[in-house]
């Protein structure tokens, strides 16, 4: 009689429960994605969107996203990783480097002449992460890690063959190593997020800027530049820059499991990547814009791609000893990033191929 009682007690117990486990499965959530690129921009469009749809298509319209470019939900580029953070907004893209110093093991990867490759490279920089610097991004939920292609020179007024023809000029930096590469250039480096770009060439605050092929139509710098200099993938890159993007982590933690690994799969190491090669891919268009305006196109053969490189030189040494005061080791974080590139390396596409070369 006990045993019977006992039962239909579990049974009971069992139908109770049944609803809520019911409703646990068909849980929906949205969530708010925020970041500082321009809504029209191969970024916003190609890259964030096109992970959100898949991610929403993937889990049955169970995960929603509500996407947020060009800083809709207010504040300024710099504050992107603490939204994510503190859980004012739910997934954030950005730049490490927007906060100075914050995050230094992962600015291996802004040092002069790493990369040319941004999909290889995307892939090096998550598994340097996994490996060297898994507590760089502890207070969120890390869904990506990448890079974007060769940056180059863009400039009003001069055209840069040589580092001599930076002496004088006022050029915008995003990260505080580029910052430095451009001082030991010899141009005047002035540090500033990606938006205010087109403001600062309008008024001449700045001669110039470094940035990749792929974002120059979005903030309109074809427009506002007359001359641009990118150097010869035999010579390597003049540098890069690195992006994470990341996810409140009690958000993460709330989902439940099958929305979780949702996440999960297009989280990490090949999604990194296919960041990093869409984002380079975008450079072929980017260039493009530049060619219709008829602007000049300039080259940087790969031996005279050495001035360029014996001089920004510097950067890498002051990283490594920065490093080493922080009690890592400077060289060898520097010698596992490069073994890392080389091993993910392979071909990808350049925006050099896009349309012929002016002299």
């Amino acid at each position: 009689m006990i045993k019977r009682r006992t039962l239909i007690k579990s049974a009971a117990v069992a139908a109770l429960g049944a609803p809520a486990l019911s409703s646990l499965a068909q849980q929906t959530v949205t969530l708010k994605f925020h970041t500082f690129m321009a809504p029209m921009s191969n970024v916003w469009l190609n890259m964030h969107k096109a992970w959100m749809v898949k991610v929403e298509k993937e889990s049955g319209g169970r995960i929603k996203f509500e996407g947020y470019p060009a800083m809709q939900l207010g504040g300024t580029p710099v504050q992107l990783y603490d939204q994510a953070k503190d859980g004012v907004v739910d997934i954030i893209w950005t730049l490490p480097g927007n906060t100075a110093g914050r995050f230094p093991r992962v600015e291996v990867f802004e040092l002069p002449f790493m990369m040319n490759n941004a999909e290889a490279t995307s892939k090096a920089f998550w598994e340097y992460v996994q490996t060297m610097a898994p507590d760089e991004f502890k207070d969120t939920q890390v869904l990506a890690l990448h890079v974007h292609g060769p940056g180059m020179f863009h400039t009003k007024d001069r055209q840069v063959k040589t580092a001599a023809d930076l002496k004088g000029l006022k050029v915008r930096g995003p990260t505080r190593q580029i910052t430095k590469m451009l001082g030991y250039l010899g141009a005047t480096p002035v540090g500033m997020p990606l938006p205010g770009i087109p403001d600062a060439l309008s008024k001449g605050t700045i001669d110039g800027a470094v940035i990749p092929w792929e974002v120059v139509p979005s903030v309109k710098v074809q427009e506002l530049t007359k001359f641009h200099s990118e150097f010869d993938p035999a010579g390597g890159a003049l540098y890069t820059t690195t992006f994470v993007m990341a996810m409140n982590k009690a958000k993460y933690n709330s989902l439940p499991p099958d929305l979780k690994k949702i996440i999960d799969n297009n989280s990490g190491l090949e999604t990194s990547a296919w960041l990093g090669k869409v984002q380079q891919t975008g450079d072929i268009a980017g260039r493009q814009s530049a060619v219709d305006r008829k602007n000049t196109i300039y080259t940087i053969p790969s031996a005279d791609a050495q001035e360029f490189r014996r001089k920004a030189a510097l950067v890498e040494v002051e990283w490594m000893e920065d490093m080493n005061k922080r009690g890592f080791d400077g060289r060898k974080l520097l010698d596992t990033a490069r073994a890392l590139i080389v091993k993910h390396g392979k071909a990808a596409p350049t925006a050099a191929k896009a349309a012929p070369k002016k002299p």
